[in-house]
């Protein structure tokens, strides 16, 4: 008989366990459910932090022995699924672009804006100007929020410092909100998000700045595990792409991209040869990329909020994406500049209306897609013996409430690692 567990939650309406036997990738449409392993009337048990099993409630009883210090969760009858996984993320800077914002909306163009010292230009002065441990303060307000969206784990990244010690200090704050907060983060270097204002006319000595002391200084800390780049026009080209995220891998930092967003780059070809483990926003992807990145092990993923904050028309294909058989992950791009939300669930409803994808899509892209998407597929993402178990709560009998009832909050409880979070959750764990 198996080990006495500590957790059971049982009285399960809908059970998503997000089981890559259920399905799930290029199945177009054809099952409804395909991919969310959906078992009704069910149970899960707990041991520590991971799944122990789950099933059918009415087998619970064989399958797992229950004694007086097992507690019992009664879910009432409504959704359980894994805790959300938000794989695209700035969650860590300084200052406020409301103002920017009511000034676009007047129709003050971006360019403009930039002139007089606003757009990324005002949130790179202000993360400078911010000590780490207020960083790292205004991180942890922001992760209560996500978690109480029903997120349990975010990836997070740099690239508002633009120098060394800046972005030392963003990583560090990173870090140290990781160790504060019940949230797991997943640490990006973004060096290369764009050429600071003092060297747009010294391209090279920025990027020798990137590859010869930023990025051996992250390493030797031990402060990320993916280097990012936004490869874009006015940005950084293909080819600086390249130097970037080749000088990361020497040094043990997986490449991710922004990738194919606002104009065309051709970007994806070099994401597959490095072995990037995600394109992220792909607004101008065609469908021979789509084919390509099916085959290979990068997960596109969709940010259909910046697309929407921005005022674009052109959103991420998701439609062919996943009829090409893609992993395709859905975040909320949370940042000051164009999309200032960590409602992932919104995004959600986003992703089904405006790219075009099946709301079983939309969750597994919340889920077990955006897990892949941070190469940690193997640990969450599903709900599964073994898998750590972060798990969702949803105050509602049909998980398809999540996406159609859309800027609702759905979250009733969740648990991290086994252990309740929400609806009493603590901003600080040490």
């Amino acid at each position: 008989m198996s080990t006495t567990v500590d957790l059971v939650i049982r009285n399960i309406g809908q059970l998503l366990t997000m089981s890559p036997a259920s399905g799930g990738r290029g199945d177009a449409g054809a099952d409804p459910v395909a991919g969310l392993g959906l078992v009704l009337d069910a149970a899960v048990a707990v041991q520590g932090d991971l799944i122990h099993w789950a099933g059918k409630d009415q087998d619970l009883a064989k399958a797992v022995p229950v004694t007086d210090q097992t507690k019992i969760v009664d879910a009432g009858g409504c959704v359980v699924m894994p805790g959300l996984v938000d794989c695209h993320t700035h969650t860590v800077f300084a200052g406020s672009r409301a103002q920017e914002f009511a000034r676009r909306i007047s129709g003050a163009s971006y360019e403009e804006i930039l002139a007089k010292g606003g757009g990324i230009l005002s949130t790179v002065q202000a993360t400078r100007e911010a000590s780490c441990d207020s960083l790292v303060a205004t991180a942890l307000q922001r992760l209560h929020a996500f978690l109480s969206f029903g997120v349990t784990t975010v990836e997070v990244k740099s690239g508002y410092g633009l120098d060394t010690d800046s972005e030392l200090k963003m990583l560090r704050a990173i870090r140290e909100a990781d160790k504060r907060h019940s949230v797991d983060l997943v640490p990006t270097f973004l060096g290369a998000h764009t050429v600071p204002l003092n060297l747009r006319a010294k391209r090279e000595r920025y990027l020798q700045l990137l590859i010869e002391e930023m990025l051996p200084a992250v390493a030797e800390e031990n402060l990320a595990r993916f280097c990012d780049v936004f490869c874009e026009e006015g940005a950084f080209s293909l080819a600086e792409t390249r130097r970037v995220l080749e000088a990361g891998l020497e040094l043990g930092l997986r490449p991710k991209l922004h990738a194919e967003q606002l104009t065309r780059s051709g970007s994806i070809d070099l994401a597959i040869e490095l072995g990037a483990c995600s394109v992220d926003h792909l607004e101008q992807i065609n469908e021979a990329d789509a084919t390509k990145l099916a085959d290979a092990k990068t997960t596109a993923v969709m940010l259909p909020g910046a697309t929407y904050f921005l005022g674009k028309s052109q959103y991420a294909p998701g439609r062919m994406l996943a009829d090409a058989g893609c992993s395709l992950a859905v975040s909320t791009d949370f940042n000051p500049g164009s999309c200032m939300s960590q409602n992932l669930p919104l995004m959600l409803n986003m992703a089904c209306i405006y790219n075009g994808i099946f709301p079983r899509e939309a969750l597994l892209g919340a889920t077990r897609w955006a897990a892949e998407a941070l190469d940690l597929d193997g640990a969450i993402g599903s709900l599964l013996p073994g898998k750590q178990a972060d798990i969702l709560v949803l105050n509602t009998p049909d998980y398809r409430n999540l996406i159609y009832q859309f800027g609702a909050n759905h979250t009733q409880m969740v648990f991290k690692k086994g252990k309740a979070v929400w609806p009493r959750p603590s901003l600080d764990r040490r």
